[in-house]
């Protein structure tokens, strides 16, 4: 018997938890059904000074299903939801699951030649987007796929024609906060409709949903294996891949979530997280229906905006990038009052350096609780117990990521898979009900990938002796230096340790004599200063030779994506 199939981390379970759990819905639908049988009239979104109650979001949803239906959609198309935090977002993903079809959330920040790759893998029936993006996306996107329509269809490529409904931001809400809305109008609702019955490029959502709001659509049943969400990984190391997250796999996890961390029936659950990121459709949406809880959506995320929707909207729970924590915790008006509604926070998505998580419990009283997990598993596999505390490795300084969760089956494994001893260094590899069969349209990938319902996630860490796990760093971002192996997130550690470092990046740079060598990339907090010097001898001094970085460069803003990952990869390029 190895280590692992003994399951030491059990012992750090919280008191009736048990390892395992049986499974309440089989299907995500079903979240959102149960949640509007139980709660009618409770809001299922609070947006700025906006409210939607679960009525109200299955009525919408409804009719925005039943003009899908008639436009010809079919269970299994796939729709792309290219919007923010808004209310449209939640509306669109659950019309999508009443027709028994594929939602594709698309990071807002994508442009046109990104958005293109992303609608031509999944064959996007119908597109979801802000009335801005189709102005400076899409339509120019679609005329330029209109023009090559034949060209594309002489070489095999997937031509580009979905159904385009556009929405805005305004909608919802009647607050307008300047902060994220400034120079924004909201639409005519008269040329809305006028646009809409002369057939243009695309209609208008709102139009749509008022058009359709008495009706349902025919009743489906769905299965644990249907696929209901095609998420895009984010791309940091390479081309993104859509994970087919299923319904079993997403309402799996919502439970996990629920009965992890204690989620109270009813109790408002902060969306820090974009929603089109798996944290946000899980960790967010998914949570919020099945407590039949509200979701407070705030378009996207800015500190001030954030922390006034804390204090007006009091809820019990979030998770979020340490990114994210990070910019709240400098932010000059963050009190602890802000944060007093808060029972559980939880950071994911990132490592996060001891020092973040000291230096927010210093300033507002609460921990930040670990947790992992990527695209492909659905949100996380490992999760620090509520209650107790995060353990740091004494040898490397790094933070343990928690133990894995109920019904996962977790170990570090060597480059063939085998299953390394306590405290060696490997790949983490995970089993369970939240991992995806796969990755759309590549077989080939998705074989390498899962191997026996086993996920190999190209993350590097350890298992200490008593069950805990740590993540290292992703593979390809180990640095050799003359021979020995550093990884970044180590040298990252010790630099946020200093008063000055807000965030911090490292990344290996060619070098003639050692072949590569450490580089950093630090940004400051306000009103600090230090020199690139003065930071190489701060790390030389808390590291071994070979590990310190020999170059630092200072900028205003580290290079991340919409979910706070840092990118190391643009710095490198």
């Amino acid at each position: 018997m190895t280590p692992y199939e003994s399951k030491p981390w059990l012992a750090h379970y919280a008191p009736g938890h048990a390892e395992t759990i049986s499974q309440d819905y089989a299907d995500a639908l079903s979240l959102f059904r149960a949640a509007v049988e139980r709660a009618p009239q409770l809001a299922a979104l609070l947006y700025f000074d906006g409210a939607l109650t679960y009525a109200e979001l299955d009525a919408q949803s409804s009719a925005l299903a039943c003009a899908w239906l008639e436009r010809g959609c079919a269970r299994g198309d796939r729709i792309a939801i290219y919007l923010q935090n808004v209310p449209q977002f939640v509306i669109a993903l659950v019309a999508a699951w009443k027709i028994g079809a594929i939602a594709v959330p698309i990071n807002p920040m994508n442009r046109a030649r990104e958005l293109r790759v992303l609608l031509a893998d999944c064959g996007a029936r119908v597109l979801v987007c802000h009335a801005s993006l189709h102005e400076e996306v899409v339509r120019p996107l679609l005329a330029e796929e209109a023009c090559l329509a034949a060209e594309r269809a002489a070489s095999g490529e997937a031509i580009i024609k979905p159904i385009v409904m556009t929405t805005s931001a305004l909608d919802y809400q009647r607050r307008n906060d300047e902060r994220l809305f400034a120079g924004m109008a909201r639409p005519n609702a008269a040329a809305a409709m006028a646009a809409t019955a002369n057939q243009p490029d695309a209609e208008d959502l709102s139009t749509v949903i008022a058009a359709y709001l008495s009706r349902k659509p025919p009743a489906i049943e769905l299965r644990s294996d249907d696929v209901a969400m095609l998420v895009y990984t984010s791309g940091t190391t390479g081309v993104p891949k859509g994970a087919m997250n299923t319904h079993g796999n997403v309402a799996f996890n919502a439970q996990v979530y629920r009965d992890w961390t204690g989620l109270r029936e009813g109790a408002p659950i902060l969306g820090l997280a974009p929603l089109f990121h798996i944290t946000g459709l899980v960790g967010h949406i998914a949570a919020a229906f099945i407590c039949a809880a509200p979701l407070v959506l705030a378009f996207r995320f800015e500190p001030g905006v954030m922390l006034d929707a804390i204090a007006e909207h009091q809820p019990e729970f979030t998770i979020g990038a340490i990114t994210a924590f990070i910019a709240l915790m400098n932010h000059p008006q963050a009190t602890r009052a802000h944060f007093a509604s808060l029972r559980r926070i939880y950071s994911g998505g990132a490592p996060i350096p001891p020092s973040v998580i000291e230096a927010f419990r210093t300033r507002f009283g609460h921990y930040i609780h670990n947790g992992y997990g990527l695209t492909e598993t659905s949100s996380p596999t490992h999760m620090v117990p509520v209650g107790r505390e995060a353990s740091v490795d004494p040898a490397s300084g790094t933070l343990s990521i928690g133990v894995p969760v109920f019904n996962v089956e977790s170990y570090i494994g060597d480059d063939e898979g085998r299953p390394l001893p306590p405290g060696e260094v490997g790949e983490i590899i995970s089993r369970g009900p939240m991992i995806v069969p796969g990755y759309w349209n590549k077989p080939q990938e998705s074989a390498k990938a899962i191997v026996d319902g086993y996920f190999r996630t190209g993350d590097v860490g350890f298992m200490d002796a008593s069950g805990g796990f740590y993540l290292v760093d992703r593979k390809k971002d180990m640095i050799n230096a003359g021979g020995y192996k550093v990884w970044p997130r180590e040298v990252e550690d010790v630099l946020y340790t200093h008063p000055a470092v807000r965030e911090a990046a490292v990344v290996g740079v060619p070098d003639s004599y050692r072949g590569e060598t450490v580089k950093a990339v630090v940004s400051l907090k306000p009103q600090t200063s230090v020199t690139p010097e003065d930071l190489v001898a701060y790390c030389k001094a808390r590291m071994a030779a070979y590990k310190y970085p020999r170059i630092v460069a200072i900028i205003d803003e580290l290079p991340k994506t919409v979910t706070g990952k840092i990118l190391r990869r643009a710095l490198r390029d």
